[in-house]
C-alpha cells in the first residue's frame, strides 16, 4: 500500500512521506531482514522494492531538495543498511542486484529519484507476478516519447543506455535491437542515435511532470534555473538598438552578446561573456540595419569591446527556480568611451554585472519570469567627481506557451541609474521562442524604448532582439 499512497503518475509525494513516516517500518525491515535464503525470484521483486524504498528514504531525509545530486555522495558515499550491511545505493544497485540478475530489465524498474529515470510504479513488485510487472514496464517505458523520441534523424535515447550499454550488447545495433523488442513501432536498426542529457531533477509530485501533451515550456522563461552537471550551455544574443533624436540624428548599436557556462555541479555554473559591438551616428533619413552593412558614411566604429568571467548559481537547493548570475567584464581596445574624432562604442572600465532570476508557473500554459540586477557600470571611472554609474533594473515577462516547442512573450523593464543627475529608461516589447529540438533554441523579441534624454529631445527608441541558445 506504500506506492498506491505515496506515488502519483510515476512521481513520489515526498512532503507526504516527510509529514506522515510511514516508511520507517518498511526500512526497518530491510535494515535486518535476511534475503539470501529466499528462492532467486523472490529475492529479485524483495529487492527491486527494497532500492526504490531506500532511495526514496535518502531524498526524504533531504526534502526539500531540488535534485538528489544536491546530496553530498547521495549515491557512492553514503551508507544505507540492507540486511545488517552498511552499503552505498550504487553498490547496492550494481553489485547486489544487476550483477546478480543481470536482466537489462531491471533499468526500467530501479529508479533513482530522477525524472530522467523511468517511472515509479503505484504497486510493489511481487514474486508470483515479477516477470508480468518487469516485461509491463519496461514496454511502458520503451514506448514513453519522454523516454524515447525521434528528433533529427536520430534515435534519443537515455543516458542509461550509454552508462549500461554493455547489458544491451554494448553497440548501437544491439541497443537499438533490445529498444524494438518493446516498441510499438519499430526504429530502423541502422539509425543513428543520440543520448540526451540525463534529468537530474527531483521525481517530485511538486515538480513539473514531463508529460507530452503539456507544452514543454509551459513552467518557465528558461532562464532561472543552472544547468546540471557536464551541460553545455551557449547563448548568443544579438541585439539592435536605435535612437532618432530631434527627427535628425541617429544613434545605432548592433551588439553581439555571447555566454558560455558549463555546468561544475547543479547549483553551480562556470564560464564566460563576452560582447562584439558596431556602432554608427548618422542623419536622417536613414535605416537602424545600415549598422549591420559596411557604411561608407557617417561616423562607425566596430570592434570586440569586453571579456571576462561569468557564474550561475543556485544558493538555495529547494528553491528550484531561482539562480544569481554574476559577470564581471573587462573592457578590450583603447579609447571605447570615445572622443577624438571616434564615437562612444562602450565603457572604458570594467563591469560588473549581478542578476537575480526566479520564475513561477501559472497553470500550464502561463509562466511569470522576474530579474531584479545590481549593476555597477564603467568602475574606477570618473563622472563630475563620482564614481559612476550604478543601476538596478526590474524586468517582468509573462510567457504562454502555444505548442510544446514554441511560447510568445511580453516584456516591461524599468531601469534606474543613480547617479547625478538621475536618470532611467524604460523598455516594453513582445517576442517569442522556438525550440528546433531540445538543444536548439530561437529567440525574436521586438521593444519599444525611452529615457529622459529623449524625452526632453523629441526622440524615440526601439531594440530588435535575435537570439539563438544551445545545450551540450
Amino acid at each position: 500500500m506504500f506506492f498506491k499512497n505515496y506515488v502519483e503518475d510515476g512521481l513520489v509525494a515526498y512532503m507526504k512521506i516527510k509529514e506522515e513516516p510511514n516508511l520507517d517500518k518498511l526500512i526497518n525491515i530491510i535494515n535486518v531482514a535476511e534475503y539470501e535464503e529466499l528462492d532467486l525470484v523472490t529475492q529479485k521483486a524483495y529487492l527491486i522494492n527494497a532500492y526504490n524504498l531506500l532511495v526514496i528514504k535518502e531524498a526524504v531525509s533531504a526534502y526539500p531538495v531540488a535534485s538528489v545530486q544536491d546530496v553530498a555522495g547521495f549515491f557512492d558515499r553514503r551508507k544505507v543498511t540492507v540486511a545488517g550491511m552498511d552499503i552505498t545505493l550504487n553498490d547496492f544497485e550494481k553489485k547486489e542486484i544487476l550483477n546478480k540478475f543481470k536482466d537489462p530489465r531491471l533499468h526500467f524498474v530501479l529508479v533513482c529519484g530522477a525524472l530522467g529515470c523511468p517511472r515509479i510504479t503505484d504497486f510493489a513488485y511481487q514474486p508470483e507476478k515479477i516477470e508480468e510487472q518487469l516485461e509491463r514496464q519496461t514496454k511502458i517505458a520503451l514506448n514513453d516519447p519522454s523516454f524515447i523520441w525521434f528528433e533529427n534523424d536520430k534515435a534519443q535515447l537515455s543516458q542509461i543506455f550509454n552508462w549500461y550499454a554493455e547489458d544491451f550488447g554494448n553497440s548501437r545495433s544491439s541497443i537499438i535491437q533490445y529498444i524494438n523488442q518493446y516498441r510499438d513501432t519499430d526504429f530502423d536498426e541502422n539509425i543513428s542515435a543520440n543520448f540526451y542529457n540525463y534529468d537530474w531533477s527531483l521525481n517530485s509530485t511538486s515538480t513539473a511532470q514531463k508529460n507530452p501533451n503539456v507544452p514543454a515550456n509551459a513552467a518557465r522563461y528558461i532562464v532561472s534555473s543552472t544547468i546540471p552537471k557536464g551541460q553545455i550551455e551557449l547563448k548568443i544574443f544579438n541585439n539592435l538598438y536605435s535612437q532618432v533624436v530631434a527627427r535628425e540624428n541617429r544613434s545605432t548599436f548592433f551588439t553581439t552578446n555571447t555566454s558560455f557556462l558549463y555546468g561544475i555541479n547543479r547549483r553551480f555554473n562556470l564560464g564566460f561573456n563576452t560582447s562584439y559591438r558596431r556602432v554608427l551616428n548618422s542623419g536622417i533619413p536613414s535605416s537602424p540595419f545600415d549598422v549591420i552593412n559596411a557604411p561608407d558614411s557617417g561616423n562607425f566604429r566596430q570592434g570586440i569591446t569586453s571579456f571576462g568571467p561569468q557564474i550561475r548559481w543556485a544558493p538555495k537547493p529547494e528553491w528550484q527556480n531561482f539562480s544569481i548570475q554574476s559577470r564581471l567584464v573587462f573592457p578590450i581596445g583603447t579609447n571605447l568611451a570615445g572622443g577624438d574624432g571616434e564615437p562612444y562604442i562602450d565603457w572604458g572600465g570594467p563591469s560588473l554585472f549581478n542578476q537575480f532570476f526566479n520564475d513561477r508557473s501559472i497553470g500550464t500554459r502561463f509562466s511569470l519570469f522576474t530579474e531584479f540586477g545590481l549593476h555597477w557600470e564603467d568602475i574606477g571611472k570618473l563622472s563630475n567627481g563620482r564614481i559612476n554609474q550604478v543601476s538596478t533594473p526590474l524586468t517582468g515577462i509573462l510567457s504562454y506557451s502555444i505548442t510544446t516547442k514554441a511560447l510568445i512573450y511580453t516584456l516591461a523593464q524599468f531601469t534606474p541609474y543613480y547617479r547625478i543627475p538621475f536618470d532611467y529608461f524604460i523598455q516594453g516589447g513582445i517576442g517569442g521562442k522556438y525550440q528546433f529540438t531540445r538543444n536548439i533554441e530561437l529567440e525574436l523579441l521586438y521593444t519599444g524604448f525611452t529615457n529622459r534624454f529623449l524625452l526632453q529631445n523629441e526622440g524615440g527608441a526601439a531594440t530588435y532582439n535575435i537570439g539563438f541558445r544551445f545545450n551540450i
